[in-house]
């Protein structure tokens, strides 16, 4: 998991690709921008920022054997805010002019001078003056969208169909959907720093439904990354293809799940969103500040069970978590937020860390120019341990196996959590045995932790698939663990 470390002109072409896309079509140079940060100083802010983006956007879905939708989506547009205290002015426009710019500026010092926090749009069509240090790239500034041809698109489609149909006569259905993502951001700062970044997103996601003794079941599987659409070889469709397909099967042989308090083995990889629903959105700042986490005031003390080390890393080569920059420009940071079980710190935007008092950790995040950023996780994982996961399942006598789960739901202020698993098997007498069905767990994020009995020596990271949601904002985030026993887990079930 080595970081990319590019040479500094890579990072500067990034701040000159951005600057030809954002700025030089609409005749912004760097003084007019200084002009509006400058207008928007006349009311006393501790910080402005002016966030640029263009993003394009397609996507492709399959069903019943044929392509029947397809997207094509171009975005653009610029955010103003301004930062008092506690108190945040921002405005936004569609359009990119400095006329546009001049109003947002405008209507941002009003509503700074009537003391709100709000969104305002701004009419339009629907740095300053220094450089940041260049920050070493995570990926290349790719254009996914224009490296495979509409036909190619289509045809990865079709294939992939055919490799899940080709598995087994129970496939009955066959969707997948193919998705690609072009940004380009650029930040100018009141503090003179001018920052951008390219940003390239590709998906690949499909779900079979099985039939046999009248009875359907469903399993999917996908991926992704900052990357093009080469990264979905013939290879990695087979992978994709066997994964939903043994999953739809499995779950035609799953009996009803057990209930009560057990024993359950976590397996590797994408359980890991179970870590970044219950305990990693209780580990963001602006929570914390405001006294509605679970984990207010406790950095210091010990949180979780001896060898639970949980960190964020926003540096990882090519993942779909993975920044540059963050939404204020700041570069990206490996974040330890557990440390063998004591809460080191909290992932942080400038306001947060400012009201705080705590580092700046490169956590500012927005869905869009149009909304407001906020502390948000990027790749969000737990370390590996020492120990053979064939070992951790062998030290159970009854318990489950999750291996995938499907979809839950948290309560961030008291880390109250319900996660369904899409495949979970049982464990007897140290054996994995029989599929089973409609299990959920049942817990709180911050008493699990300190249920964590054995952690595996396997880390895996998600294939490339999260999207996390936060005040109606989605970003495109990663999670990732190693296989995990945790004791004295409620589960629901249908047995």
């Amino acid at each position: 998991m080595d970081t990319v470390i590019a040479a500094p002109e890579a990072a500067s072409g990034l701040l000159a690709a951005a600057e030809v896309c954002l700025l030089a079509p609409y005749e912004l140079a760097p003084a007019k921008l200084d002009h509006v940060l400058h207008a928007l100083g006349e009311h006393r802010i501790d910080y402005a920022d002016l966030f640029f983006q263009y993003t394009r956007s397609e996507g492709w879905s399959l069903e019943e054997g044929i392509v029947k939708s397809g997207s094509f989506n171009i975005d653009q547009g610029v955010g103003v805010r301004a930062i008092s205290g506690d108190k945040t002015a921002f405005a936004y426009s569609d359009e990119i002019s400095f006329a546009a710019l001049e109003d947002a500026a405008r209507a941002t010092r009003a509503i700074a001078r009537a003391g709100q926090s709000r969104r305002v749009p701004v009419r339009g069509a629907a740095g300053a003056g220094g450089r940041h240090r260049p920050p070493a790239t995570r990926y290349q500034a790719l254009d996914p969208l224009a490296s495979l041809g509409s036909e190619a698109k289509v045809r990865m489609l079709e294939r992939l169909e055919r490799k899940c149909r080709a598995l087994d006569p129970r496939v009955s259905q066959v969707m997948a959907h193919l998705g690609g993502e072009y940004e380009v951001v650029l930040i100018a700062r009141s503090d003179g720093v001018l920052a951008a970044d390219v940003r390239p997103l590709v998906r690949l996601s499909v779900q079979v439904i099985a039939e046999a003794g009248g009875r359907r079941e469903t399993g999917s599987a996908g991926g992704g990354g900052r990357t093009d659409y080469a990264h979905f070889s013939d290879a990695v469709l087979e992978d994709y293809a066997r994964q939903a397909v043994s999953q739809a099967l499995t779950n035609l042989d799953a009996r009803p799940a057990p209930a009560g308090t057990m024993t359950v083995v976590l397996g590797p990889g994408w359980p890991g969103v179970l870590l970044h629903e219950a305990i990693g959105h209780g580990l963001e700042g602006d929570f914390n500040r405001k006294g509605s986490s679970a984990f207010v005031g406790r950095i210091g003390e010990r949180v979780a069970a001896p060898g639970v080390t949980v960190v964020d890393d926003g540096t990882l080569p090519d993942r779909r978590g993975s920044l540059t920059v963050d939404d204020e420009g700041n570069p990206t940071r490996r974040t330890v937020l557990i440390e063998d079980g004591i809460l080191r710190g909290y992932m942080q935007d400038s306001l947060n860390a400012r009201l705080m008092k705590m580092p700046l950790t490169g956590n500012a995040r927005r869905e869009s120019f149009a909304h407001l950023t906020l502390p948000r996780m990027t790749n969000t994982y737990m370390l590996a341990g020492t120990r053979d996961p064939a070992e951790i399942i062998a030290s159970v006598k009854k318990g489950l196996y999750a291996v995938n789960f499907a979809g839950g739901q948290v309560d961030i202020t008291n880390g109250k959590f319900v996660f369904s698993a899409a495949e979970a098997y049982l464990i007897e007498n140290g054996k994995v045995t029989h599929p089973v069905k409609g299990a959920t767990l049942i817990g709180n994020g911050p008493d699990v932790l300190t249920r964590v009995a054995l952690i595996g020596n396997d880390l895996k990271l998600d294939p490339g698939i999260g999207t996390c949601g936060k005040e109606g904002q989605s970003v495109p985030v990663g999670v990732g663990q190693p296989t995990l026993r945790i004791d004295g887990l409620t589960v629901g079930g249908t047995a």
